[in-house]
């Protein structure tokens, strides 16, 4: 693979900002399109999710942004508010070594004014969901006339959405003359309607366009008690972490508490929850103080958690498509995984489309272990604290084992927001840890901290 050495005109300080966040070669997808992306040239890409492509359009948006225009330059429109977060935190990333860039998110779930008042100060790369990037553009806080480069992350979900109009509403207040990068899974035949309507002679680019049949086992059981099913594979194959998707916010919560008062550590995630719900319900699972997240799609994209070791379909997705986007949450980069399907006998034609080149199970050859439960050896503490009152994990562990006495091995991953801090430990050491803290100091500040649910 190429080295980011070979990306036209990178700075040194660039280089080495990569080098930090340990990006040594390019992946597929960043070296078919980065310097095309450079040169100004509108791109059409198909790449699966995880192939590396938020750094493929980010780093030139980055390098391209000029610090002495205080307006906004680049506009990233995302399905939904977990991928414009995540695309946030990469880009801030690797815009490190620019001293005072400014990346703005605007979604749903946050008080619009906030937003407003964010974007009245300036920022240079925006990066929004199509709905409350339009409630902007109709309340006159968001202007794009200074726009060079708009970039659709995951367009085939928008328009699953129904996003068709407002994102060509939202092309039509830019600059004819602006750049565009249109990022997709697949192509079906809405995305070339809608290429066609906002891109200018595109290079067109596909990469890692089919699942890799040998990094995610995929396996469907037929049966007439998913419920009993679920069970009995959650006890034979024993995961570390588990992700289970259903169709229906109602089927998540039901199965969510019936999982719970089994006695597993779980936790769901859907959009009935408020943004912060959600951040949390993401980072209680990825810092592993839940083994288990129960989800409907609104997790199947912009969910990026490494070491997912199983991924259940515990309803049938509606189409294939949905399908593919699910079992892309195991087996991601270098790892391998493992996809598991449930249906009942009345839905085998439903499911032809997974059949078809899926392996069949079968219960009998299962080795069910009726003890096993999904149980975290961690909980999660949040400090009301984070990156504005500019606290840092090195602050945060130096706290927990200088001044409290904690042993660094109790202690899992710490997660910073803007606001709070999120601070896994074992669950023999953060009642101690909760206690201590209304009485010690943090860089020599009192934080409020509480356990999450």
């Amino acid at each position: 693979m190429a080295s980011f050495n070979n990306i036209t005109n990178i700075p040194e300080a660039l280089l080495k900002t990569l080098d930090a966040l340990n990006f040594s070669t390019m992946k597929e997808i960043q070296e078919k399109t980065i310097n095309p992306i450079l040169e100004g040239k509108d791109i059409l890409a198909q790449s699966k999710t995880g192939s590396g492509k938020t750094l493929a359009f980010g780093l030139p948006a980055v390098m391209h942004t000029d610090m002495n225009k205080n307006k906004p330059q680049t506009i990233i429109i995302t399905p939904t508010r977990e991928l414009a977060d995540q695309v946030a935190v990469e880009l801030r990333k690797i815009a490190a070594y620019k001293a005072n860039l400014k990346i703005l998110t605007l979604y749903g779930g946050v008080p619009l004014r906030a937003q407003a008042e964010s974007l009245a100060k300036g920022a240079h790369i925006l990066i929004g969901t199509p709905g409350r990037i339009q409630d902007h553009l109709a309340k006159e806080t968001l202007v794009l006339d200074s726009i060079k480069t708009l970039v659709l992350d995951e367009a085939d979900r928008m328009l699953d959405m129904g996003f068709y109009d407002e994102i060509v509403k939202i092309g039509s207040n830019m600059p004819r003359n602006r750049q565009t990068l249109l990022f997709s899974a697949t192509f079906p035949e809405k995305i070339e309607k809608l290429a066609k309507a906002l891109l200018k002679q595109p290079l067109t680019i596909k990469v890692d366009t089919v699942q890799e049949s040998t990094k995610i086992d995929e396996i469907v059981y037929e049966t007439s008690d998913k419920f009993k099913t679920l069970t009995a594979l959650m006890q034979s194959y024993k995961p570390e972490s588990l992700l289970i998707f259903c169709n229906t916010k109602a089927e998540v919560t039901s199965l969510a508490d019936r999982l719970h008062r089994r006695g597993h550590s779980v936790i769901d995630l859907h959009g009935d929850l408020d943004q912060r719900e959600r951040n949390e319900a993401v980072i209680a699972f990825s810092n592993g103080s839940k083994r288990i997240l129960v989800a409907t799609d609104v997790a199947s994209r912009g969910l990026d958690i490494k070491g997912i070791e199983l991924v259940i379909n515990y309803d049938l997705p509606f189409d294939k498509e949905v399908y593919t986007h699910r079992i892309g949450r195991t087996g991601r980069a270098d790892a391998t995984g493992t996809a598991l399907s449930l249906y009942e006998p009345k839905d085998s034609a439903k499911c032809s489309y997974i059949t078809s080149h899926a392996r069949m199970g079968e219960m009998k050859e299962l080795r069910v272990d009726a003890a096993f439960k999904m149980i975290s050896k961690y909980d999660t503490l949040c400090i009301n604290g984070g990156k504005k009152t500019k606290l840092r994990a090195g602050d945060i562990l130096g706290t927990l084992c200088k001044e409290i006495g904690i042993d660094n091995k109790l202690i899992g991953k710490i997660h910073i927001t803007e606001t709070k801090s999120y601070v896994a430990l074992h669950h023999t050491v953060i009642d101690k840890v909760f206690k201590a803290l209304k009485n010690t100091k943090i860089k020599k500040k009192k934080y409020v901290a509480w356990i999450l649910d």
